[in-house]
């Protein structure tokens, strides 16, 4: 290729990628759906895109890099305390669950497409993950009652670095046992691969995590070292013994992010962006390599394996994860309806392909396509049904009407805490761990970090909430929680108070109201007026107005002391006060107002 065709090809990648992650955001469906459909496109139906060709023998070591990658940003999420957290459905969801669905799609797989046993037992393995990258968009869309939103989103957290473990030691099995020197020399190669890549990744993570946690090395250059450990550790473990790279690095990562004293947020965080770039990038070029006549020549016997998958390993998976719980059967139908295939499939299914090929294996490479069909066949199928069959079977969310606040301070908690007490779901959020804590202590729920960041993209829960109260004390993060979320909400529904010196700034300087969001409370305030008016004594009352206490004589009881924040509807619907949009509370209507102390 020229020069000229591998520019091209690069900025037409970049350009794909972009396109499919916006559309993605902006129908709120999975981002791999858009990406493996443009690679497609761009690869064997066009011919536009031939990966080969661009890269080379550099493509397969670059593809193993990068699934390397993912691997380690993925066990980055994997913490033990969790599995005390997390339930006992999604316990066995993850387990006993997991195996069923790995047995089920085994044997379908032998069966129905005539893959020897060894190639069976992987693909299962390929296919029993979810993940919280197309887990998280679904349930945005879909809005099932909380139970079942947060038992979908815990199993997918938690089950992607599992799962890819699982995959990376059946693989690593299957590579011993094909050298074809006997049974022994076979496990004993397994246990090689087993024992070098749990040792390798298991030393690199305690060093890492040394290194942070002395400080021997400045913050901003963490994440550089994170990223120049992963790959060396890649690349040594490899070198000692063949194929025991990706489990080097997956159990580095779960080292890390289980060691105490080291805060693995930054990382994560960079990891997270970086994963963004890699999985684009690498699902257009290995959709590209699709082979669309394989896929055609494994004729029906693929839509009876998604059968198989979809109404039967997935159904009795939480019949057997949901016995003795207190799930009814209409949660446990949609439960057994939504387990949508993802990245890890795609990622790793690509590189095992391809080196089992190599190592004799025939037939491996129909494990890209076969992995490919079960991904889109499953994103493409639940996401058209699953929303219109929460609403029959009665187990939807009515219309978001909770509150997502930016903050966790004490005006915020204040807040929060009243809203609770009209009946509306809260979630706070915050950087600040101290805050964060005092939240926690008051019983309302919480999640710690930037609403803003990519973990928030994957890990906020925003099952039942409708409006933002951006509250923190800083001006540009309840702006950029305002830009952030008005897709989600729509900017009707957001609202902030703002800074004082952001009240003080010119307009050329202060962010305009489209992107401010709506001022908070009957009366403008800034943070600091609201926090000051709290510690003087002021607080926030909760009043029924009544055919004989009427709005009028609200007023005329208060006057300038009430600041009207909140009213609740004879509906239940909760309104949000604003000088933009000036309420008029009826009888029967619940206000929470802000009541200064008299002079």
């Amino acid at each position: 290729m020229s020069e000229q065709q591998i520019l091209l090809s690069f900025g037409g990648i970049g350009a794909a990628a972009l396109a499919c992650q916006w559309l993605a955001w902006r129908l709120k469906l999975p981002a791999i759906l858009f990406l493996l459909l443009s690679g497609i496109l761009a690869g064997p139906v066009l011919g536009w895109l031939q990966p080969q060709a661009l890269f080379g023998p550099l493509l397969m070591p670059l593809v193993s890099l990068a699934v390397a990658l993912v691997l380690f940003e993925g066990s980055l999420t994997l913490h033990i305390s969790q599995w005390r957290e997390i339930g006992s459905v999604v316990h066995r969801l993850i387990t006993l669950g997991a195996l069923s669905t790995w047995v089920v799609i085994a044997v379908a797989t032998h069966w129905l497409l005539d893959f020897d046993w060894p190639l069976a037992i992987l693909f299962g393995t390929l296919t029993l993950v979810t993940g919280p990258t197309v887990i998280v968009p679904m349930l945005r869309v879909v809005r099932p009652k909380a139970t079942i939103a947060n038992i979908l989103r815990w199993e997918g957290i938690v089950i992607d670095p599992i799962g890819a473990l699982l995959a990376v030691v059946v693989y690593s099995f299957i590579i011993a046992s094909g050298s074809g020197e006997g049974l022994l020399h076979s496990l004993g190669t397994f246990a090689g691969v087993i024992f070098c890549g749990c040792a390798l990744g298991a030393a690199g993570g305690w060093l890492l995590g040394q290194i942070m946690r002395a400080q021997w090395l400045p913050e901003y250059l963490h994440n550089l070292a994170s990223l120049a450990a992963v790959l060396g550790i890649f690349i040594a473990a490899n070198q000692i013994v063949h194929e025991s790279g990706l489990l080097a690095v997956t159990v580095m990562g779960m080292w890390l992010a289980n060691m105490p004293g080291v805060d693995v947020r930054q990382i994560l965080h960079f990891k997270e962006n970086l994963s963004v770039l890699l999985i684009s990038g690498l699902f257009i070029l290995l959709a590209a390599r699709l082979d669309l006549h394989a896929l055609l020549g494994l004729g029906p016997a693929v839509l009876a394996l998604l059968l198989v998958i979809q109404l039967l390993a997935r159904p009795l998976n939480v019949f057997l994860s949901t016995l003795g719980s207190s799930l009814n059967w209409r949660e446990r139908a949609l439960l057994a309806w939504i387990a949508p295939r993802g990245i890890v499939a795609a990622a790793v299914s690509a590189i095992f392909a391809i080196r089992l090929h190599e190592a004799g294996h025939e037939g491996a490479l129909l494990l890209v396509p076969l992995t490919f069909a079960v991904i889109i066949g499953t994103v493409v199928l639940q996401s058209a049904t699953a929303r219109p069959l929460a609403r029959l079977l009665k187990v939807a969310e009515p219309a978001p009407s909770g509150f997502l606040v930016v903050g966790a301070n004490p005006p915020a908690r204040a807040i929060a805490k009243a809203l609770h007490q009209l009946g509306s779901r809260v979630l706070l959020t915050d950087s600040s761990w101290e805050n964060i804590r005092a939240a926690r202590m008051e019983n309302l729920p919480t999640y710690f970090g930037n609403p803003a960041s990519q973990h928030a993209d994957a890990h906020l829960d925003l099952v039942g909430l409708g409006h933002l109260l951006g509250l923190s004390p800083a001006g540009e993060i309840n702006t950029l929680a305002c830009a952030r979320f008005r897709h989600d909400f729509g900017h009707a529904r957001l609202f902030a108070l703002a800074s004082g010196l952001e009240k003080q700034r010119s307009d050329k300087h202060r962010a305009s109201e489209e992107h401010r969001g709506h001022a908070l409370g009957s009366r403008p305030m800034t943070y600091a007026q609201l926090a000051k008016l709290l510690q003087q004594g002021a607080e926030l009352y909760s009043t029924t107005l009544t055919e004989a206490f009427a709005w009028n004589d609200y007023l005329q009881l208060h006057g300038e002391r009430a600041t009207l924040m909140f009213a609740r509807d004879n509906h239940g619907w909760v309104h949000v006060a604003s000088p933009d949009h000036p309420l008029q509370p009826q009888p029967g209507w619940t206000l929470v107002a802000l009541i200064e102390l008299e002079a």
